[in-house]
């Protein structure tokens, strides 16, 4: 049941983001609060706790907007969170808004492995060739395998690249094998 909560709640902020023309922003200001929400359990407990009234709660909010200077629509998002008891969800919520704004937006996510740190270049011509295959823009993430011997794993949504020295060479044993 709170994945269908965390999905409205985050189709409303993907609603605002979109109309103010502001969703980079709107996605980049809701990560830094969630991070400082994690990483704080004063911050959680202020939040959390039924203990702290709902003025208290509003005022610990804006004074964190501020000074994080976080977009109107944001402060406000938090502020509706705190009205309605949800704070204890906002990891959830984050998560959800961030998949929905990339799925309006036409974005896809891509995992990409590598036997080695790629270069800006190699990164940046991989990322193309991966937005050409898929007609999306794609949002890349590059990690470091060195257990790949060569080559690339690419993870777009559920479909993936094997194009890895490894994967390779357990086609050519299969191959060899079957011969």
């Amino acid at each position: 049941m709170n994945g269908a909560v965390s999905s409205r709640y985050a189709a409303a902020l993907a609603d605002v983001a979109l109309e103010r023309e502001d969703a980079d922003r709107v996605k980049n200001d809701l990560a830094a609060f969630t991070a400082a929400y994690d990483s704080s359990a004063d911050l959680r407990t202020s939040l959390e706790s039924p203990a702290v009234g709902r003025e208290a709660k509003l005022q610990v909010v804006q004074k964190i907007a501020a000074r994080m200077d976080l977009a109107p629509a944001v402060r406000n998002f938090i502020c509706v969170l705190v009205d309605n008891r949800r704070t204890e969800m906002l990891g959830e919520i984050q998560q959800a808004f961030h998949l929905e704004l990339n799925a309006r937006l036409g974005i896809a996510e891509a995992d990409v492995t590598s036997s080695r740190e790629l270069s800006a270049e190699e990164r940046k011509q991989l990322t193309a060739a991966l937005e050409k295959r898929s007609g999306k823009k794609i949002e890349a993430r590059f990690h470091e395998d060195e257990s790949l011997v060569g080559g690339a794993v690419v993870r777009v949504g559920s479909t993936v690249y094997d194009g890895s020295v490894r994967e390779q060479l357990i086609r050519l044993r299969e191959q060899l094998e079957a011969e």
